[in-house]
């Protein structure tokens, strides 16, 4: 168990240390208040200090957004090519992180936050960390993802392909971008292969919410087997299943790859859609490091196809417009591993970062495109 150690008046104190990105425990803590600036605390936390919060609830989020703007002011240089200036936007970034994450929280041995104005945390926390284990430091600003992911594990996020909400766990990526949906909602069925109870099955690889699961379920699909390595993406998908009514069709299973045993008439999946290295757990949806989760998936999808099946690959094109692959190399891999394209469907993106024109890539946004890859062995 990693602990944190820090002295007040005089008195040492520790506590149990946790960080979902697996960040190391500080070495140095000091405790702050309402009387530390902003200018202290980025020097603070720039030299590697982190700060224990100890003061007012809104005042310590205050803080946390105004040693953001200090951090804001170097902004990264622009890069010799698209590539290149994601890569050095992304460190920028990785940098902002690591200093806004040295501003500390405690959390009670029954995740209560006892600060001023401090909302009611237990019940977030309880969700997103399991059974308290003791006092325990987390940086407030995973506290406040753990506060968000519960508002919207609580409401939901309405899907119009099935007429109702799928409930995100924390941790686990929303489907807050419904066009990759919709292209899993309108693409034309396999037709079942004759005399094989396989054939009328469907594998949705690394699920997640189980979105993709459901609306092919809905669709009429009668048995879909949903998969995933995440903990916690397994009880969100089984979750959302229980309360779509399609806990008899949809079957969730861990499993220590990325396919179940046996084949299927389809197989989709949508891998993370930018080639790197994943900073937290939520950003797995995002970066798929070395691109191996789209490379697992073409290369075993057809030993995982019956006679007639489909491999749907659901991806944007945007790593392609920031240089990060090329699509002569997307085609390549797919002739390598023995398939070939039956047809693609794209669609412009709706969210709102499309249509953000601070955003540093947004032209590479603005003109991206989500495709629906059919996909058949050659």
């Amino acid at each position: 168990m990693s602990t944190i150690h820090w002295t007040e008046s005089p008195t040492p104190f520790s506590a149990r240390w946790h960080s979902e990105n697996a960040t190391p425990p500080p070495g140095r803590v000091v405790v702050a208040d309402d009387r530390m600036t902003a200018d202290t605390a980025h020097r603070l936390a720039c030299e590697g200090t982190a700060l224990l919060w100890r003061g007012d609830f809104h005042n310590a989020r205050q803080l946390l957004r105004a040693m953001g703007r200090r951090v804001d002011r170097k902004s990264p240089r622009p890069g010799d090519d698209p590539a290149q200036s994601f890569r050095l936007h992304r460190r920028a970034r990785a940098h902002r992180a690591r200093v806004l994450n040295r501003l500390l929280v405690l959390l009670e041995d029954d995740h209560c936050l006892r600060l001023r104005r401090a909302p009611d945390t237990r019940q977030a926390c309880a969700e997103a960390y399991g059974p308290p284990r003791g006092a325990t430091a987390v940086s407030l600003t995973e506290l406040l993802g753990v506060l968000g992911a519960w508002q919207w594990r609580r409401r939901g996020v309405e899907v119009p392909a099935l007429d109702a909400r799928v409930h995100p766990h924390y941790g686990v990526f929303a489907p807050v971008r419904g066009e990759y949906v919709d292209l899993v909602a309108r693409a034309p069925l396999p037709a079942p292969a004759p005399g094989r109870a396989d054939g009328r099955t469907a594998f949705d690889l690394g699920t997640g919410t189980g979105v993709l699961a459901a609306v092919l379920a809905r669709r009429g699909v009668e048995r879909v087997v949903a998969t995933d390595i995440s903990p916690r993406a397994l009880a969100c998908a089984r979750e959302n299943a229980r309360r779509l009514g399609l806990a008899g069709r949809v079957d969730v299973m861990g499993v220590p790859g990325l396919f179940p045993d046996g084949r299927a008439g389809l197989v989709v999946c949508n891998p993370p859609w930018l080639p790197g290295r994943p900073a937290s757990a939520v950003e797995q949806g995002v970066y798929d490091q070395g691109s191996g989760m789209l490379h697992a998936f073409l290369d075993g999808l057809a030993s995982h196809l019956v006679p007639g099946g489909e491999g749907w690959l659901v991806l944007s094109d945007l790593a392609e417009r920031l240089g990060l692959r090329t699509r002569g190399e997307l085609l390549a891999r797919i002739e390598g591993a023995g398939l070939r394209v039956v047809d693609r469907t794209g669609t412009r993106p709706r969210h709102p970062r499309a249509r953000d024109t601070a955003d540093p890539f947004h032209a590479a946004r603005a003109g991206e495109v989500t495709s629906l890859w059919r996909l058949a062995v050659a």
